[in-house]
């Protein structure tokens, strides 16, 4: 597993900078100020926690199991910066709710972090 959310890491990061460059340069004239503004959120959350998952699965190559807290990285940048993009495109404020769900895989995703260096390195 590592190996996959090292690359999902990557990736993550990568169409972290894709997405932000569209956004800058491809969007302003198609969506409102307010959705760029939306949009952008979604940009800069999804590469802080592409760099989480890398360091987390960097942490976890040391022995320290991480499986978890990896999985929720990742299924909170699909919700919360995916659901932030599909608000941004559509208007639909459907998408809204769904934003607040990711923030809580990263919270949980940073408490499990947390837990298991405590579990993995007490004294």
């Amino acid at each position: 597993m590592i190996k996959i959310y090292l690359m999902l890491g990557g990736l993550f990061a990568a169409f972290s900078v894709i997405l932000g460059a569209f956004a800058a340069h491809g969007l302003k004239s198609k969506i409102s100020e307010q959705a760029i503004v939306t949009f952008q959120t979604g940009v800069t959350y999804q590469m802080y926690h592409a760099l989480a998952l890398i360091l987390f699965t960097l942490v976890a190559k040391q022995g320290v199991p991480l499986n978890w807290a990896c999985g929720f990285l990742v299924a909170g940048i699909i919700f919360f910066s995916g659901s932030l993009y599909a608000l941004a495109f559509t208007g639909v404020k459907w998408f809204g709710p769904i934003t607040p769900i990711g923030g809580i895989f990263f919270i949980i995703a940073w408490l499990l972090f947390i837990v298991q260096l405590y579990r993995y390195f007490e004294i």
